[in-house]
């Protein structure tokens, strides 16, 4: 059962990708909604913020800042450079939510912390869709920082905070930056000569994919909950697409011919699972939330967002 009663919520991690798609909706629930960032930032909706800070949590909690509710966003979060940089990712992510913890038992946060983790954290390979109650697996130094992260979360709530994990499975939708698939396939395909091949990584992985549209108002959900009867929910579809699928649907969004493929074994990553599929249904089956969007509108939009008539091909 969710209330309708206004509150005060601090977004973490305030100007990316999600975190603007969150601070949408709680604004469009008309919410009073804080924003943190480690830099300056400026969009529409910055201006309907209650407050703005830069502010690296890895050094602490900003002074002065009170709120009643709080939707952790910040942190580390592309899983492939995180092989590469396996202490700054474990070390970063860790220091956030220590600040966000340590607010909460001081009184700066009065109520619920929804603290994102990723479906990323399961060890797969077995009985899919994925549950909260599926293995985890370190698979990535990405993963094992969110897998401290949910243990520091649990740290907290023996302390007496109202603590809540979410585990959101693969993202898309407009605004999403590089280093993540569907923007990874935008680019390369705007840029790829007629008739050329396309040098990629290994498009035959399966993943299950939200529109971050969807993923926030899970989020406000979970939020906006008078109680909650678990501790850890899903957010997904529980169905999956392959990297082949998503570049069909990129080039149909775009109008591009689907090109020919060459293999970068630089690209695969270690560890990679071929299947990830999630179970929302304790999230479904609570709260009532489900899917209204599907990858296809996603991509569209997220192509929509990058391109405007003319640019089309």
């Amino acid at each position: 059962m969710t209330t309708d009663a206004k509150r005060s919520i601090v977004v973490t991690g305030a100007s990316g990708f999600v975190g603007r798609h969150v601070i949408a909706e709680a604004l469009g629930r008309g919410h009073d909604v804080h924003g943190i960032a480690r830099a300056d930032a400026s969009w529409p909706d910055r201006d309907r913020l209650s407050s703005w800070h830069v502010a690296d949590l890895r050094d602490g909690w900003p002074a002065g800042l009170h709120a009643d509710a709080a939707i952790h966003l910040a942190g580390l979060a592309a899983v492939g450079p995180s092989f590469a940089q396996p202490q700054q990712y474990i070390t970063a992510n860790s220091a956030m939510m220590t600040a966000v913890g340590e607010a909460a038992l001081a009184g700066a946060i009065g109520g619920r912390i929804l603290v994102v983790s990723t479906g990323g954290v399961y060890a797969g390979g077995g009985e899919t869709p994925l549950t909260e109650d599926s293995p985890l697996a370190a698979s990535s130094p990405y993963a094992v920082s969110k897998i401290l992260v949910e243990q520091q979360a649990d740290y907290y709530r023996r302390r007496g905070t109202d603590t809540v994990v979410a585990r959101p499975f693969n993202h898309i939708g407009p605004g999403q930056a590089p280093g993540f698939l569907v923007p990874d396939l935008y680019t390369a395909l705007r840029a790829l000569p007629v008739g050329a091949p396309l040098s990629t990584g290994n498009l035959s992985t399966r993943r299950d994919y939200t529109d971050v549209r969807d993923i926030a108002r899970a989020y406000l959900d979970l939020i906006d909950a008078e109680s909650l009867q678990h501790t850890t929910y899903n957010v997904s579809t529980g169905a999956s697409l392959s990297g082949l699928e998503i570049l069909a649907l990129v080039c149909e969004a775009i109008g591009h011919d689907l090109p020919d493929l060459v293999d970068d074994p630089a690209r695969w990553r270690p560890t990679d699972l071929m299947e990830i599929t999630g179970s929302s249904a304790r999230l479904r089956d609570e709260l009532g939330w489900a899917p209204q969007r599907t990858p296809r509108t996603a991509i569209k939009d997220f192509a929509d967002s990058r391109l405007t008539a003319s640019d089309r091909i």
